[in-house]
Formats: C-alpha cells, structure tokens, sequence
C-alpha cells in the first residue's frame, strides 16, 4: 500500500509541476516580447520547475514498476 501511495504522490506533484513549469515558460515569453528585463529570470525558474517535474515523474515510474514487482 505504501508503494501505491508513493507512485500516486509521485506522479500528481510531477503532472502539477511539469504544468506549472510551462505555465512559467509562457509568462516568460510574454516578458520577452514586452521586452521586460526579466524575462531570464523567468526563463531560468521555468526551466528548473519543469525539469523538477520531469524528474518527479521519472520516479512515479521507477515506483510503478516496484509495484508491478510486488503483485
């Protein structure tokens, strides 16, 4: 029970935050065409919340195949 709750964890903050990670990649291009001086810094946050995502689902994977291992 406690590997299904792990993958389940797993892959809905992943889900959320790879989302919230493009989310901030539009707000970063919107700020590069305003021509805002700070659009790097959005650019640079888009990137490490999206990678964040990625890897979060990357393990909601590892945990699905223990799962599958145990059953």
């Amino acid at each position: 029970m406690l590997q299904k709750t792990k993958w389940l964890a797993y892959s809905i903050s992943g889900l959320l935050t790879f989302g919230f990670g493009l989310s901030l990649l539009g707000e970063a291009i919107l700020q590069k065409g305003a021509s805002s001086s700070y659009w790097g810094y959005w650019g640079t946050v888009a990137m490490v919340v999206t990678n964040t995502g990625v890897c979060l689902i990357g393990q909601a994977v590892i945990e699905k195949i223990k799962l599958e291992k145990e059953a």
